[in-house]
């Protein structure tokens, strides 16, 4: 509800005279509600959202625009949005009936028009987005993004949602060979990088392990992780029959990524966390 004053004046001759003060109510008939599927997200996740504009009044609302900011935040003297729009995934209803999907550009900002809603009734805009460079990774990490619904007798009624980052390890494993090629009854060494570019270390409750059946099997084997060495049973376990090798769970742990934001650019640059296990045996 909006309310305003108003005030009279009736001058004559020299003399004024101040009116009472009235005091009006406009009554906002829609509103708009916005929420995402998901409220975490991961680097490039695409995110869909719903928006909901309800018309309370017995008036329908047509040619109504709505404008997503995309979570535009300040960046030095200018501004970044992490969100991009994702084509082709604009889906409009009324009173729960799908709808020729309205025009939508892109942006930033998204703006979207030629929505109507009807009297008593709702419209629901549903679309998604993708988290681009400039979406933040760190823990604690949120995107806000408001969308305002406009038109003709409507100052602008808006609604907002927040996502957050995702708290947790994001592994993947890369695995060299060396020397190639190597001799009959060479020694040959095996380089497995773990990187984390998750927000979240990767800690022995994390329960990550590494397994490899090593053709032609390896005897002999000597195992470091970060440079310290292993031993069977307590960091590993291998069988010299079947040639499978297995950590022991919980032994493979690997730092949180970094996050630096260029100063230029306005990107979030990922610092994978890295973690190396080297094999090495006799063929």
């Amino acid at each position: 509800m909006a309310f305003f004053t108003n005030q009279a004046q009736l001058r004559y001759g020299n003399e004024v005279a101040n009116s009472n003060i009235t005091v009006g109510e406009i009554q906002e008939v829609l509103s708009v509600t916005k929420s995402a599927v998901k409220r975490a997200y991961r680097q490039h996740d695409t995110v869909t959202y719903i928006i909901n504009i309800v018309n309370a009044g017995t008036v329908e609302y047509t040619g109504l625009t709505m404008t997503d900011d995309l979570g535009r935040y300040a960046f030095g003297e200018g501004a970044r949005t992490p969100q991009d729009y994702v084509a082709g995934t604009i889906h409009y209803y009324r009173n729960g009936v799908l709808q020729t999907a309205p025009t939508v550009e892109a942006g930033p900002p998204l703006v979207i028009t030629g929505i109507s809603v009807p009297a008593g009734g709702n419209a629901t805009i549903i679309y998604e987005t993708r988290l681009n460079a400039y979406a933040p990774l760190q823990p604690e990490a949120e995107v806000t993004n408001t969308v305002t619904v406009s038109g003709t007798c409507i100052t602008g009624i808006t609604a907002a949602e927040t996502i957050s980052a995702v708290a947790e390890p994001v592994l993947s494993i890369t695995k060299s060979v060396s020397p190639v090629p190597v001799t009959e009854c060479g020694r040959l060494t095996y380089t497995f990088v773990i990187q984390n570019t998750g927000n979240t270390p990767a800690v022995p409750a994390t329960e990550a392990l590494v397994t490899d059946t090593f053709d032609p099997i390896l005897r002999d084997l000597t195992v470091t992780f970060n440079g310290a060495s292993w031993s069977a049973p307590a960091n590993y376990t291998y069988n010299e029959t079947t040639g499978e090798f297995t950590t022991t769970l919980g032994e493979v742990t690997v730092p949180a990524a970094t996050y630096t934001q260029d100063p230029a650019t306005g990107a979030w640059i990922t610092s994978p966390g890295v973690s190396t296990l080297i094999v090495s045996g006799t063929i």
